[in-house]
């Protein structure tokens, strides 16, 4: 089963995944934070240095989309192909109330004619191969049937769906059953995302669902960046976390131009790394209460140096 890193906006950007390949090898392929084609039909400088080829050399990457216009999908496709990559990926799962107001990311489950009209205007010309990122639908699971019906009509690359509806956002218990019948109807590839914060998770999903094709795993993998490396048996070391803490912070620094911007990237990055130290907890409030660079900095090298490596439950929540 192929391992995918979910993209996480404000965290995995193209210098945490070059990085994170570097140290803790394993993932499969990492996804971009979603680019946002629009009429102008011009990447803005931030999303060109997401999927710039020279900034993520070494780093399997499938960059992702979100448009509810086929025009402006395949204006952005053709324009990553020449760049090189072969695949993208279209979001049909993002949640945010600012995203799916306006039609786009989980907006277009809950029109399914629309949902269609750009599915077929995507594969009337499509230069790459496409896969989507969904939800089971926007308040019930159930309403995945029909949603999959569209799916099953057009030739995708894989299908990843994140086992929750919209309106439940990154909230309460993951729908193993939905996923299971979507994985038994599906005619393409399908690919779990949710909730996976341990090996024993992925080792559970890959029991029940023998038949899927990957495990995406987005904040867990944050979280424990040596999570894949785990699950094939290799522990990390205190050397390598503290190696990559430091030259997270040096890049960022380097990045945004110095060392006070660089603080709050590294901020959203260490509040769900504290997972990966026994006791990190404690650090939780000095943490989100650090306001200068140089107390947050001394923070995460303490963590580093002083607490020691928390080992996953052998347990799973699935």
């Amino acid at each position: 089963m192929k391992m995918y890193f979910a993209p996480l906006e404000g965290i995995t950007d193209h210098i945490y995944r070059r990085l994170h390949r570097r140290y803790f090898p394993g993932v499969d392929m990492y996804f971009t934070p979603f680019l946002s084609p629009t009429q102008n039909h011009i990447f803005p400088p931030r999303e060109l240095r997401q999927v710039a080829p020279e900034n993520n050399a070494g780093v399997p990457l499938t960059p992702q989309l979100l448009t509810k216009n086929a025009d402006d999908f395949l204006w952005a496709a053709n324009a990553l192909a020449d760049m090189g990559y072969e695949e993208v990926n279209l979001n049909v799962g993002c949640p945010s109330g600012t995203v799916t107001a306006k039609g786009k990311g989980a907006g277009l489950l809950a029109d399914k004619d629309s949902l269609r009209r750009l599915l077929d205007g995507i594969f009337s010309d499509a230069p790459v191969k496409v896969s989507v990122k969904t939800r089971l639908g926007v308040r019930d699971p159930a309403e995945f049937i029909a949603i999959l019906d569209i799916y099953n009509d057009y030739p995708l690359s894989g299908l990843i769906i994140h086992a929750r509806t919209a309106k439940e956002m990154y909230e309460g218990p993951v729908h193993l059953d939905a996923f299971g019948d979507a994985l038994a109807a599906s005619r393409v590839p399908v690919c779990y995302n949710g909730d996976v914060c341990a090996p024993a998770d992925i080792n559970a999903i890959e029991q029940r669902f023998p038949g899927s094709d990957a495990v995406m795993i987005g904040r867990g993998l944050v979280a424990d960046p040596a999570l894949v490396m785990r699950l094939y048996g290799n522990e990390p070391d205190r050397e390598t976390l503290t190696a990559f803490n430091n030259e997270l912070w040096e890049a960022y620094t380097a990045a945004f131009g110095g060392p006070a911007s660089a603080m709050n990237r590294m901020k959203a990055i260490w509040t769900l790394m504290l997972g990966s130290y026994e006791g990190g907890e404690a650090y939780a409030k000095r943490l989100g209460k650090a306001r200068k660079w140089p107390e947050m900095r001394t923070l995460t090298e303490e963590i580093c140096a002083a607490l020691p490596l928390a080992q996953p439950s052998g347990e799973s929540k699935f």
